[in-house]
């Protein structure tokens, strides 16, 4: 038998990229891992799985080249390979929405019902808080805020939101933001802040797609 031609043989790196991607769990890791750096032991904590569990998902992300690592000591920390990794589970979302019923039925069910509206783009989050007309609202853990924001976000995780509506303005619309467009947090804190009376929306994504778009980003000061 002859030897694959090179299209053989990218169809099969292709495909295991594609295969890489076949997994609930590497897609949310991939996601934790759009929000910055992380150690294999901070990721299992978040996934809710062993750490040898976890260790073999990155592996397999990092063999195909969507994922990074280095070693500090004993521990190994992942990070994604590129912005363009986000890019590409954007369009797995996105074709996903479009053409799976499965997908539909799940965002109707549980996202839709939370908040109808439509989210704010990129764009308009841009031009709005460019003329102050919004209070940019960051939901994640603090330590992923102090990896990187958005450019005047405040951070208030969701289980402290109800202590602290005093430091968010009534005369300023709210655009809540969190860990990417699946992300349960944001959908929350919106319904949490119109019941109180806020007027309240979200940002279609979240940091990671803000960041691969190259648009501006606050980091902590070195």
């Amino acid at each position: 038998m002859s030897n694959p031609g090179p299209k053989a043989e990218l169809f099969e790196q292709l495909a295991g990229v594609a295969k890489a991607l076949s997994h609930p769990v590497r897609l949310e890791l991939m996601e934790h891992l759009g929000q910055g750096e992380r150690s294999v032991e901070a990721l299992a904590d978040l996934v809710g799985h062993s750490i040898a569990n976890t260790s073999h998902h990155l592996l397999l992300l990092r063999r195909v080249g969507l994922a990074d690592a280095r070693k500090d000591g004993v521990h190994v920390f992942y990070r994604l390979s590129g912005d363009d990794v986000v890019d590409l589970l954007g369009a797995l979302r996105g074709t996903a929405e479009r053409h799976n019923a499965e997908v539909e039925r799940v965002l109707a069910g549980y996202f839709r019902t939370r908040d109808g509206m439509e989210a704010l783009s990129r764009e308009e989050l841009l031009r709005r808080a460019k003329d102050g007309l919004v209070t940019v609202l960051d939901v994640r853990p603090p330590g992923e805020f102090a990896a990187g924001h958005l450019p005047g976000a405040v951070n208030i995780q969701l289980s402290d939101l109800g202590k602290r509506l005093k430091d968010l303005p009534k005369d300023h619309e709210v655009i809540a933001y969190c860990r990417g467009a699946y992300c349960v947090l944001s959908f929350e804190a919106v319904a949490q802040l119109r019941k109180k009376g806020f007027r309240a929306r979200r940002l279609e994504e979240g940091y990671p797609e803000w960041k691969a778009a190259g648009l501006p980003v606050e980091h902590p000061e070195l």
